[in-house]
Order: structure tokens, then sequence, then C-alpha cells
């Protein structure tokens, strides 16, 4: 099986998302400076979430564009990143709407967590079923900037209760971890066989 609709229908479901979050942002009753305070915890619950979803669409691209051919498995494990993902508008929204309560900042660090799982999985599948050249798959087997958002994510849900800035904080750090692309598949392609 091709890779090639793999891709197309990721890439259309991540542009749906980020078309869904954007027509959740409700616009100001107003037109001085004052009337957009009340919208500002929206939009910056957006603004992270689009950049989220911007990440994830680029190393999904590089990571793909590095895979050879899918199975079925593969198939499946993209599906169930694509459900974690989806699930990003509804925490963005509940998140900003309620001004990054402890409870809907918990659920966005969680839908985050088993994105970011998910994404694993699908890695790790794709490696599983040789779908990729071994200099790759030796490549993403280091994953460290991974395993730490992981880390960080999973600190960030019970962390919300604590104190919102700080799950916020984490949220902000994990997005400007990646919001370098991911290089080493470059780096891989790049290296001469042998």
């Amino acid at each position: 099986m091709t890779k090639n609709r793999l891709e197309a229908f990721s890439d259309g479901v991540i542009a749906i998302l980020i078309t869904i979050m954007v027509l959740e942002l409700k616009v100001p009753r107003g037109t001085e400076l004052a009337a957009l305070r009340p919208a500002l915890p929206a939009f910056l619950a957006y603004i992270l979430s689009f950049i989220v979803l911007a990440i994830y669409w680029n190393n999904h691209h590089h990571m793909l564009h590095a895979t050879h051919h899918v199975t079925g498995g593969v198939l499946w494990a993209n599906a169930h990143l694509l459900f974690w993902l989806s699930l990003i508008p509804f925490t963005t929204a509940w998140m900003g709407e309620n001004e990054f309560a402890p409870l809907p900042e918990a659920a966005y660090g969680a839908v985050l967590l088993l994105a970011a799982v998910a994404y694993t999985i699908l890695q790790t599948t794709i490696i599983a079923n040789h779908g990729m050249a071994p200099e790759v798959a030796e490549a993403l087997r280091r994953d460290v900037k991974g395993k730490v958002s992981l880390v960080l994510y999973a600190a960030a849900v019970p962390l919300a209760f604590v104190h919102r800035a700080i799950a916020g904080a984490i949220f902000v750090v994990v997005a400007l971890m990646w919001l370098v692309p991911d290089r080493r598949i470059e780096r891989a392609l790049q290296r001469p066989s042998g």
C-alpha cells in the first residue's frame, strides 16, 4: 500500500481541525481595544493549539516522507493519532472559554499527552513494519525530545490543579522545543548509506 492516500487524508484532517478552531473564536462586541479583553484567553488557547497542530503536521509530513510503505497497522496507528488530534479543538475551546481553569487545562494536557503517545505508537509501528530506511529508523529510535515531551505533558496534567500557569508554561515549553522541525529524518536521509 502506498503512503499517498494516508498523507492526503491526514493533511485534510489537520486542516479541518485548524479551521474548526478558528471558527470557535467569537467576534468581540464593540470597536474599542477593551472589547478584545474577554476574547484574549480563547485567542491565546487558539494560538497555542494552532502551533501544536502545525508541529504535528510538519513532523508527520517528515515521517511519512521517509516512509516507503504502509500496512493496516500503520493505518490504524495513524487513525489513533488523528483521533486524539481531533479532540484538540474541543479542549482548546473549553480551556479558552473558561480562562484556563484547572479541569479544562488538565483535559487539554491529557489530550496533548495522548496525542504524543499516539504519534510515538505510529512512529514505532512504521519502524516495526520495516516501512522506512534503516538509517532513518535508527535516527528515530533515539527520540530524546519525544520522551521529554511525554514526561512534561504527563507532569502538566496534575500540575494544572496546582497552578494553571505551571501547566500553561509546560505546554509552551514543549511547543517551543518542537517549533524547529525535527531534523533527524533529513539528516539520516542525507547520510551516505553503507
